[in-house]
């Protein structure tokens, strides 16, 4: 269970009380590479923390796949844009790799907001990074060259070199495999 802590631990000042509380919430899925967390169509009701594993969020166009962002170990993930909104999903969301998440359900959420204002501020916390790696990745693809965004990957993301495919990896980088293969005789 010590694992389901160390969510918090980029969240200090959360009561040992607020923490207890969400892990109570919570609910543990093992997926096997290829599972489905978030389905397009459907409204997402949970926030997922993975413990074990590495995740892709993906859309679908024109019958292929457009890599849009990868969750590891340790970081939190959802299709957000459903989640807050209460909509259908635009996203999907396939685990890479045998992968272990914790989860919550939304409104458990929102109850524990109500008696825990540390976790209602975390949210907005971690709602305030999901917004600046969205408009950092939404630079990074429009201003960025080939080789750079792939250089930035290796750089600040090297884990999702060794765990996703170069298909994914090219779709996430905005090019084809052909460039990015390219790119990686170079370097």
């Amino acid at each position: 269970m010590r694992k389901t802590f160390d969510m918090f631990d980029q969240f200090p000042e959360i009561s040992n009380a607020a923490k207890s509380a969400f892990e109570k919430e919570l609910d543990y899925l093992v997926l096997e590479k290829g599972g489905i967390l978030e389905q397009e169509g459907k409204v997402c009701n949970h926030l997922y923390f993975i413990i074990e594993g590495s995740a892709r969020s993906f859309y679908t166009r024109e019958n292929k796949d457009i890599t849009v962002s990868f969750s590891l170990e340790g970081e939190f993930l959802t299709a957000m844009h459903s989640f807050v909104s209460r909509k259908p999903s635009y996203e999907n969301i396939e685990v890479m790799e045998k992968t272990k998440v914790a989860r919550i359900k939304y409104e458990s959420l929102l109850k524990l907001f109500e008696k825990h204002h540390d976790l209602e501020r975390t949210y907005r916390l971690i709602l305030e990074q999901y917004y600046v790696t969205l408009e950092e990745q939404l630079i990074f693809t429009k201003f960025k060259s080939a080789r750079d965004r792939y250089l930035d990957l290796m750089e600040y993301r090297p884990k999702i070199i060794q765990r996703a495919s170069v298909g994914q990896i090219a779709s996430y980088l905005d090019m084809s495999i052909e460039t990015l293969s390219r790119i990686r005789a170079k370097i």
